[in-house]
């Protein structure tokens, strides 16, 4: 039996296709999401691999296709739907919005409680705890407008990871972040993974893909390859990826 047959999938994607007035973003993609995987989503901008994610979460509504949450047969009581958290890219965040850091962190509970129950002792502690996580401990008071652009990330991330989800969806948690913040932040995603979690990450440094990641899905308006990183992340795939950018990869072009 080879790896795919053994795999268990979380996501699966058939025929979506996404448009932006007349314009194809996305066109008749299909992709299978496995679970309890690490996964970049590579591709040049412009690719649509934001507008996948967001098509993937019902932000965006697709001319056409199907988006399927495979549930657990072990955990047919809830709806695995409510077991995802996402991390969206910090340019579409109105951060004069004013909330403090422990404000923003515990907007992650809400999709446990539900928006009529407030946060209790319990809550507050899971918020301390996971802004501790990512070195954010002594600034729970803050207003997150006046944080860095990577102290900012780290809030979000930490807002995600209070939701325990299953399935994390994250677009590019490392634009605009020192290298130390980037370092930290692997770090919890490969923690997240090594619990069996899905994490799929929106991804634009070639050289990191295979030190981050153990999955790649390259995309450019389709699906070029998806599968494991040593499998797939390979010049000709990248060629095919990036043909009309006339990129570099380590000197070569693709």
């Amino acid at each position: 039996m080879d790896l795919k047959t053994k795999l268990e999938y979380v996501i699966e994607v058939a025929d979506l296709t996404v448009a932006y007035d007349v314009k194809p973003v996305l066109w008749d993609v299909d992709l299978k999401i496995p679970k309890g995987k690490l996964m970049a989503v590579v591709g040049p901008n412009g690719a649509g691999k934001s507008t996948l994610i967001k098509a993937i979460l019902n932000l965006l509504i697709p001319i056409s296709g199907n988006i399927k949450f495979i549930q657990n047969r072990a955990d047919t009581k809830s709806n695995i739907k409510n077991r995802v958290a996402y991390v969206p890219q910090s340019g579409n965040v109105d951060w004069d919005f004013p909330s403090t850091v422990l404000d923003v962190v515990l907007m992650g509970r809400f999709g446990l409680l539900g928006w009529i129950k407030r946060p209790g002792k319990a809550d507050v502690d899971i918020a301390l705890q996971t802004l501790k996580k990512v070195g954010m401990e002594d600034y729970s008071s803050r207003q997150i407008s006046q944080l860095s652009g990577g102290q900012q990330q780290r809030v979000f991330l930490a807002r995600a990871l209070v939701q325990q989800a299953d399935i994390y969806f994250m677009d590019e948690p490392f634009k605009g972040v020192d290298t130390k913040t980037e370092k930290a932040i692997v770090l919890l995603l490969k923690d997240l993974k090594d619990q069996g979690k899905t994490v799929v990450v929106v991804h634009h440094d070639l050289q990191t893909v295979t030190e981050y990641f153990d999955w790649v899905t390259l995309i450019n308006l389709r699906v070029v390859a998806s599968g494991p990183v040593d499998e797939v992340f390979h010049q000709e795939n990248l060629r095919q990826t990036y043909r009309s950018t006339g990129m570099l990869l380590k000197g070569m072009a693709v």
